[in-house]
């Protein structure tokens, strides 16, 4: 029997801090998504008084899509950000948009769920796609797994003048 297996669980150590880690991830990830929500409807609020709403909604869009990538890089998925991350990074918000407007026809028009409440469960069952698609663009490849195995929080980059 050797290892380190735990006879409980029958799951071994590694696979556990795994699995932990990618519960953390999933965490952040959900506590970064309120965030970005929050910070989209108070910039919204804020900027539509001085703008009509259309293009007051469209600006705090593209700032929380911003600030969206930058606490997913840094906190949710602990990785630097690039340039061609945070190119690909508005593929989350197409593929949640996507998501979000077919489950919300369907379930509108096909179960007759009330207009109040599907957009909510739209965007619960949506929720782990645009998780898999953020860190699919997040941590491409190896670095997905690196993460899982090593979470660590990545190195915040020293500003120029500072020591490394």
């Amino acid at each position: 029997m050797g290892g380190s297996s735990d006879a409980r669980v029958g799951v071994s150590s590694p696979d556990r801090r795994v699995r932990g880690a990618q519960l953390a991830q999933i965490m952040r990830f959900v506590v970064v998504g309120f965030t970005n929500t929050g910070t989209f409807y108070g910039g919204y609020l804020a900027l539509h008084p001085w703008m009509p709403y259309f293009p007051a909604y469209t600006l705090a869009f593209v700032l929380s899509l911003v600030g969206s990538f930058f606490l997913n890089t840094y906190f949710t998925y602990r990785t630097r950000p690039g340039w061609k991350k945070f190119l690909l990074f508005p593929l989350t918000q197409v593929t949640n948009y996507v998501l979000q407007s077919v489950g919300l026809v369907v379930l509108v028009s096909w179960f007759g769920m009330n207009t109040a409440i599907a957009p909510l469960v739209a965007a619960t069952v949506a929720l782990p796609f645009t998780y898999l698609v953020s860190r699919k663009i997040l941590l491409p490849g190896r670095a997905a797994m690196a993460a899982d195995a090593d979470p660590q929080p990545a190195p915040v980059p020293a500003r120029s003048g500072e020591a490394a």
